[in-house]
């Protein structure tokens, strides 16, 4: 070989078998064959049993369907759902105007110069402010001219995820931070814990039903007795919470609780202690998963600084934790918008519906009135107010969890 074509050789070497050449065509279609036939059991499965159902209730909502499929009737079952949609738009509009604004307030003119900043501040608290606005007029204008019971079941929906969800995390995080320490039995405090959420929930149910049965000699009214407070009714008391516990003290000034402020019923505030003992055991489980991947280094050193173990625990553990508490906050609201199982052998009739969450609803126009088109509507409006809370959350938490 000639000197000139050996360095052309050494300099423009041959590619070798196993890297792609850059003039290398198409792959050949067995290649391709080969992968979609290992996606294709997910995707049947997720076709069938996910994106199936979606689209078939999609299918009938837009026809009077009880039993046997009726009329197209196209819109008007949202309309008898929602009112003139107006209002859902308003208050759907509102929820997601509440991201835009957080946007506004935190990350749209960081860093372009303090004014900019200001400008930023300001509009984004009065983007706040109109989507706070238009939530309670979107939700005043469906409570008038949509379902009212449906309408009712959304907002006792709320009641349990905000109430519920942010109870389960601090305790959760508290409980898991405890468990972390090397005391004795610790295992068996764990299994403790984490065992009502393995308990079946009927069973659970069941329990809290005894616990808090409106007799005398029951634990709940017993405790109360010892503490030296009338006995009260628990599930069978449809008031809200903050009649019972303001409207007294209130009334002498010519002020009345009701409404949104009132509170969920006492019934419903039962349950949603049950949902609370139920799934604080399964979040601290998550959570200690999340205490063992942060660095012993960081505590250690933020020990020799002359941090003390609350400061460890807010400077340290709370924000590495972020990631974790994201997942849990997401799958808790979601959870608790579907739940259905403890709140349907909880409830009682004779608190009227006071504990009719939106499933519970759906679950009765479809099961004791045999409107099936109505129920498919009102399900597919849960999931847009699902679907919206979660984008929501997303926007103001998700991005900072993630730098965390």
């Amino acid at each position: 070989m000639r000197p000139d074509a050996e360095r052309q050789a050494i300099a423009s070497p041959r590619p070798r078998r196993d890297e792609p050449s850059a003039r290398a065509g198409r792959r050949p279609w067995g290649e391709w064959l080969t992968g979609y036939l290992f996606v294709l059991p997910a995707t049947l499965v997720i076709g069938v049993f996910g994106l199936f159902p979606i689209a078939y209730a999609i299918f009938m909502s837009l026809h009077r369907w009880r039993v046997r499929r009726g009329a197209f009737v196209g819109l008007e079952q949202f309309e008898r759902t929602l009112g003139d949609g107006v209002g859902f738009a308003l208050f759907l509009g509102g929820i997601l105007a509440i991201a835009l604004g957080h946007w506004l307030w935190t990350s749209a003119f960081t860093g372009r110069g303090t004014t900019a900043e200001r400008v930023g501040r300001v509009a984004g608290a009065l983007a706040l402010m109109a989507a706070g606005i238009a939530v309670a007029l979107g939700f005043g204008m469906m409570q008038q001219t949509g379902d009212g019971r449906f309408i009712a079941g959304l907002q006792r929906t709320f009641y349990y995820g905000l109430i519920s969800v942010p109870v389960q995390i601090a305790l959760a995080l508290v409980l898991a931070a405890l468990l972390f320490q090397p005391i004795r039995a610790r295992g068996l405090y764990r299994m403790l814990f984490f065992l009502p959420y393995v308990t079946p929930a009927v069973a659970g149910a069941a329990v809290f039903r005894a616990i808090f049965s409106p007799r005398e000699e029951r634990l709940a009214n017993t405790v109360l007795d010892v503490l030296g407070f009338a006995p009260q009714r628990w599930l069978f008391e449809p008031r809200p919470i903050g009649e019972l516990l303001f409207g007294e003290f209130l009334a002498r000034y010519g002020v009345e609780v009701s409404g949104f402020w009132a509170g969920p019923s006492l019934a419903l505030f039962v349950i949603i202690v049950f949902g609370i003992w139920t799934y604080v055991g399964y979040n601290a489980v998550i959570f200690l998963a999340g205490l063992g991947a942060i660095p012993t280094e960081l505590y250690e050193a933020a020990e020799i600084d002359g941090a003390s173990g609350p400061q460890r625990f807010w400077g340290i553990t709370v924000p590495l934790l972020a990631p974790v508490t994201f997942y849990l906050t997401v799958l808790g609201f979601i959870g608790t918008f579907q739940a259905f199982t403890h709140l349907y052998v909880m409830r009682e009739t004779a608190v009227r519906g006071a504990v009719d969450t939106a499933s519970l609803v759906i679950f009765d126009t479809f099961y004791a009135l045999n409107d099936f088109g109505l129920a498919a509507t009102q399900s597919l409006v849960l999931f847009a107010v699902i679907l919206a809370v979660t984008l929501l959350q997303q926007r103001v938490f998700g991005r900072r969890a993630l730098r965390a």
